[in-house]
Parts: C-alpha cells; sequence; structure tokens
C-alpha cells in the first residue's frame, strides 16, 4: 500500500519500507576498508571530547564526589547496549539520518519527528555546551598571558548557584557568554565555506584530545592528595547531593562523556567484517575511553577537593594547582584545539540530521538546500548556528547537560524499541551484524536509558517544586516548540505522507549533495 493510500487513522505512524530507505542510500558506493582497529581508533576520537574535559568536574562538584569514578561504569553500561542495537541496525540500513531514520522504518513518522528533535539535543545544544566549556578554556589560557576578559562576556545569562542550603539553584545575571558565542558563530562559517576535515588531520586532532589526558593522567599521579578521596563517597546531604542517589544523578551527567559512538556503527557499511568488526570498535573504544575517563576522574578528584570542581575548565583548575607553568600552558591550548574541533563536529552533525529531516518535507526545504558555490547547506547551517550560539550565551553548562543527557538516553532507549520491532516484524531481512543475546540486549538498553533519564528528571521535579522551575520550563518549552513544528508544518509537508519520494538532488539540495554533507563527521563531541 502506498504512503497516500494509507487509513488516516495511521497518518502518524506511516512508516518507510526497508526497500526505500536502501534505495535512497543507493548513490552510496562504500568500500569496506575498515579494521577492528580502525573502527576503535575511530570510536576514541568520537567519544573523547566536552564531556571529559567539562562536565566530570560539575559531576563531582556537586553529586557524587570522589565516587564519581563510580558513576563511568555506570554511564558506561547503558552505551554497551545501546550501541549494539546501533550497530545491529547501521549494518541493515547504512544511511545518513542514522537513526532519525531508523526510527521511520521501525515506528513511523511521528517517532522519526520525536527522533530527529531528540537529535537537536544531542548535538545542537551539546554544541552550546562544548561551547560554554570551550569559554572557559579560553579564559584560562588567556590568563596565563595577563589577558583578562571581563566576566560579563564569559558568564551566562542563567547561572548555577550553590545556596546555602548546599542545593544547586538557577538564576539570572547580567552577563551573557559572548565569548562562547562567538566560538560558535567561527565554527559555523567555516561550515558554510565547506571546512572538510581529512583522515591526517583527524588524526592530529584524536592525538592531541588522547595526549593531554594522557599527559594529565602522567603528571597529575604525581600531585594526588589522598585525603581529597576521603571519604570516597561523601554522605547524602539530601535529594541527589553525594550518597549512592549522588553516583547515580552523576552517571546522568557524564553520560554526555560517551556521546559520540554512533560514528562506529554508522561506519558499519565500511567494515570490512561488520559482524566481527563492528562490535570490537564499539566495545573496545567504550572500554578505552572508560579507563582513561576513570583515570583523569580520580586525578582530579585527587589534586582539587571535589567540592572546588564545579567549573567550567576543571582540568585547566588542576593543572593550575599543579604549578608547573608550561604543562599548564600545554594542557589548555590542547583542550582548547580539541574543543575547538568538536564545537565544529557537533554543529556540522546537526545540519546534518536537519538536512535528512528536509529531504522528507519534515523541515523546511532551505535546510536541504546547499550553497552553489560551497555545496554546503548554508542557510539552514546559519540559522541553526545562530540558535546554537544563543543557547551558549544564555544557558549554564549544568542545564545544557542535563538536556544533552536527557536527549541522548531517550533516543538510545527508541533506537533498542526499533531493534525489537524490526526483529519481530521483519525477521527475514539480511543482518551483517547482530546484537547478541536476543531481545535481552534492546532490553538491557532501554532500562539503563531509564535510569539515565530517572534521576534526571526527578531532580527536574524536585527544583521545580522547590521554586526553581527554569529546568523544567526550558524542557517544557522545547518539547512543545517541537510538537507545534510537527502539527503545523512536518505533518502537511510529509513527502511520505503525500505517498511521494524523498526530495532528490535536483529538487532542492542540488547535485553532490549527499557526498558533500556526507564528509567531516569524523571527529567526536561526547
Amino acid at each position: 500500500m502506498s504512503a497516500d493510500a494509507a487509513p488516516r487513522g495511521n497518518r502518524l505512524f506511516l512508516k518507510k519500507s526497508i526497500e526505500q530507505v536502501q534505495r535512497e542510500s543507493e548513490s552510496h558506493h562504500l568500500k569496506r576498508t575498515l579494521g577492528a582497529m580502525n573502527l576503535v581508533l575511530l570510536g576514541i576520537g568520537c567519544i573523547i571530547g566536552a564531556g571529559i574535559y567539562v562536565m566530570t568536574g560539575n559531576a563531582a562538584a556537586n553529586f557524587a564526589g570522589p565516587a564519581v569514578i563510580l558513576s563511568f561504569i555506570i554511564a558506561f553500561l547503558a552505551c554497551v547496549f545501546a550501541g549494539l542495537c546501533y550497530a545491529e541496525l547501521a549494518s541493515t540500513m547504512p544511511v545518513a539520518g542514522s537513526a532519525y531514520t531508523y526510527s521511520y522504518t521501525s515506528l513511523g513518522e511521528v517517532f522519526a519527528w520525536v527522533m530527529g528533535w531528540l537529535l537537536v539535543l544531542e548535538y545542537g545544544v551539546a554544541a552550546a555546551t562544548v561551547a560554554a566549556g570551550w569559554s572557559g578554556n579560553v579564559v584560562s589560557l588567556l590568563a596565563n598571558f595577563n589577558i583578562v576578559i571581563p566576566p560579563e562576556f564569559t558568564t551566562s545569562f542563567i547561572q548555577a548557584k550553590t545556596g546555602s542550603d548546599g542545593l544547586l539553584t538557577f538564576v539570572t545575571s547580567g552577563g551573557a557568554n559572548v565569548l562562547g558565542a562567538a566560538g560558535i558563530l567561527m565554527v559555523t562559517l567555516l561550515l558554510v565555506v565547506g571546512i572538510s576535515e581529512s583522515a591526517s588531520v583527524n588524526n592530529v586532532i584524536v592525538f592531541i584530545k588522547v595526549g593531554v589526558l594522557l599527559l594529565f593522567i602522567g603528571f597529575g599521579l604525581g600531585f594526588i592528595n589522598i585525603a581529597n578521596w576521603q571519604p570516597f563517597i561523601p554522605e547524602n546531604e539530601g535529594g541527589f547531593k553525594y550518597g549512592v542517589p549522588g553516583i547515580f544523578r552523576a552517571a546522568s551527567v557524564i553520560f554526555f562523556a560517551y556521546v559520540g559512538f554512533e560514528a562506529v556503527s554508522t561506519a558499519a557499511a565500511e567494515a570490512k567484517n561488520p559482524k566481527r568488526d563492528v562490535p570490537i570498535g564499539i566495545l573496545g573504544s567504550l572500554i578505552v575511553c572508560t579507563i582513561i575517563y576513570m583515570l583523569v576522574a580520580a586525578v582530579l578528584t585527587g589534586v582539587v577537593p571535589f567540592r572546588e570542581l564545579g567549573v567550567a575548565a576543571p582540568i585547566a583548575l588542576a593543572v593550575d594547582k599543579m604549578g608547573i607553568p608550561w604543562f599548564a600552558l600545554l594542557i589548555k591550548v590542547g583542550a582548547v584545539a580539541g574543543l575547538s574541533s568538536v564545537m565544529l563536529i557537533l554543529t556540522y552533525g546537526q545540519t546534518r540530521i536537519f538536512y535528512a529531516m528536509a529531504r522528507d518535507g519534515l523541515l523546511p526545504r532551505f535546510f536541504a538546500t546547499l550553497h552553489p558555490k560551497f555545496r554546503t547547506p548554508w542557510v539552514g547551517t546559519l540559522i541553526l548556528g545562530s540558535i546554537i550560539a544563543v543557547g551558549a550565551a544564555m544557558l549554564p553548562i549544568e542545564i545544557l547537560g542535563d538536556l544533552v543527557s536527557l536527549g541522548t538516553a531517550t533516543a538510545f532507549a527508541i533506537v533498542c524499541i526499533s531493534v525489537m520491532y524490526l526483529r519481530r516484524a521483519r525477521p527475514d531481512l539480511e543482518r551483517p551484524f547482530r546484537a547478541p543475546w536476543g531481545m535481552v540486549t534492546p532490553i538491557l538498553g532501554i532500562f539503563f536509558a531509564l535510569l539515565m533519564t530517572g534521576p534526571l528528571l526527578l531532580d527536574m521535579y524536585a527544583k521545580a517544586t522547590s521554586g526553581d522551575p527554569i529546568p523544567a520550563y526550558l524542557l517544557g518549552g522545547y518539547l512543545s516548540l517541537g510538537a507545534l513544528i510537527y502539527i503545523g508544518y512536518g505533518f502537511w509537508n510529509s513527502r511520505l505522507g503525500k505517498g511521494l519520494p524523498q526530495i532528490d538532488d535536483d529538487q532542492g539540495a542540488g547535485p553532490g549533495a549527499e557526498q558533500a554533507i556526507a564528509h567531516g563527521l569524523g571527529d567526536g563531541h561526547g
């Protein structure tokens, strides 16, 4: 039955066929050249990013203390099962839309829209989060040269404050993080011109990011004060402030640090042996990054008392405490360089998702229209970059990071549900990689996704009922905006709903659109 002949009552749940998706991706003639080690390195490069540079300090200071080390293990488990589900879907549908397209084929259009809107949290809001952390590191770096940027230009309009009762609340300030917004706008202009990182540049960036952390671990071990680890699990002070509840709440915060391993699953079409190499790439990169993360957290909380780590650049704070000027400068330069590339790739990733949604008619066509000279989706990139810059200027890391974790965990759950549905509905599909342990894997993926979102939502509710509704208002407003856009535009302009094919290059994107949009997403953002 064609899409336009579908019963009206099923309109929200119209699905793309697997065959249709595979036809839409036929322009990709990918060679299977990636081995297991290539995928592990790809995963490490994609995972290590702003999460470890920025969010670890907040998680330790406000929720877990030194026990943030345990939080990394919980977050790791949340990623493993979802990652295996991503790998199964990617091997079946190696397409540009990733999780958005998976939802379109398994659960229907309204779920595809929800997934696409959630991915705005994973990419767009994450880019704003990185910009806030980048700003803190730039300020710290410039301070080494006695250059001081006034705080009203580096602090967000909404700020997180710890009250006399020890609880985190949000208040407005007279400033705005203009520096972070400027960073996003510079990246946006680069993307309009068509910056595409070569493999060699990617390798350099990955080396810088990983090298900075390894140097931090190596030097920092000699500056650890064991007293800073005592007590390892601070006594609970109410709600999610320390104790066991704080460990799980911190896991929902640093879950952000693992975002990015999807790149391994989307490389399934280029893996030499996807049945073996993809799971090795996902599990290997997650394990290596978890070990690095735990060591960084141990050094961080050992060098700096954990209550002092709630800053935008916690690693920079720790190296300053070590008192080695040249080393501090090296670490800060590496952090700024690494985070700059992360902002670039995250903003790029957001344009890629909106590009896929616009080709399906769920967003205005200009998101899929390429610049006649640069062959980039320039209008959409400028609009998205401007919105992300506003978010970076207005919102603190604490709120931004929570929104990213919430969106990502929910997206993971939908991916796991998609695997369960397709196994029932299309058992005949060829799956070059199949997630192990039957239905147990997607069920555990859903369980751990709920484990990540549960403490976050409870904490948000507790803040709202205690007179601090800003995070809840932001989330509610964001979800409402998404619903209005779909009801007002996507529902009526859906190509599938009209029985039409996806917008092709001549209709909306211009020749070479898929090739142009597919370059560059090779570095990490978590």
